[in-house]
């Protein structure tokens, strides 16, 4: 027993003490509840805890940096030592990727302004006839694009996607709660101004920090035993406490 308890922490003496890797470390994100500018730094509890994830790892040489969706995207394809979060781990996705760990998980619902009466959704078929607000390249995007919907609007970000709700624009936004309540801060408005008419259950799914296929695996294997120790530690728990 004495042995085995040695060993492992020799073992974690040694993956933590081992020196970075000279390659630097882009870790990309949009503005999300989770990631946001606050100021000119990343900032949010997703970034905080992916800081934190890094330096637990020894992986000490890292950039931040706040992008359109599309363009943190496609950095994390085809960049190495790229990561990306929060990001929806699908099928589509998952040969993609490097996966680290799941931050939360979530549930995007259709929204509309209240007071419009004339929105009436009560399967998804139903959405097809009002004009959606999407972000490019995202999930939600691709999701209704193969369920045959034709009137959606792109924006670049989430701000921008809802401001358009807000202006008449579009008619529907497809969020998670949490979302929907950081935008409404946002913009000074309050959520009750929202409903939610049809949960999009089929999108649900977690949101996870992931690394680009061409980082090596000692770092994304770092990355993920350091992971591992901060939930253990309750380094997560941050997460739900923020939610509202």
């Amino acid at each position: 027993m004495h042995r085995s308890l040695t060993s492992t922490c020799a073992l974690w003496l040694a993956m933590t003490c081992l020196p970075a890797p000279g390659a630097t470390i882009e870790m990309v994100t949009e503005d999300t509840s989770y990631s946001y500018l606050q100021g000119d730094k990343v900032a949010g509890v997703a970034s905080e805890i992916a800081e934190q994830m890094l330096q637990r790892a020894g992986l000490d040489d890292y950039h931040m940096g706040l992008y359109p969706w599309a363009r943190a995207y496609d950095m994390a394809l085809l960049q190495p030592n790229v990561l990306i979060y929060p990001m929806m781990r699908t099928p589509a996705r998952e040969a993609r990727f490097k996966w680290v760990g799941e931050l939360a998980h979530i549930t995007p619902q259709f929204y509309k302004l209240r007071d419009d009466s004339s929105i009436v959704v009560n399967r998804l078929e139903d959405a097809r006839q009002y004009s959606v607000g999407v972000i490019r390249d995202d999930v939600r995007q691709q999701y209704l694009e193969a369920h045959d919907f034709t009137r959606m609007v792109v924006s670049a970000n989430n701000a921008e996607n809802f401001r358009k709700l807000l202006n008449g624009q579009v008619q529907l936004v497809a969020l998670p709660e949490r979302e929907a309540r950081q935008q409404c801060a946002m913009a000074n408005v309050p959520y009750d101004r929202l409903e939610p008419i049809y949960s999009l259950d089929d999108l649900g799914a977690g949101l996870y920090y992931a690394y680009s296929l061409q980082t090596s695996d000692d770092i994304v294997a770092r990355t993920r035993a350091a992971f591992v120790q901060l939930k253990a530690a309750g380094g997560l728990g941050r997460v739900e406490a923020s939610a509202h």
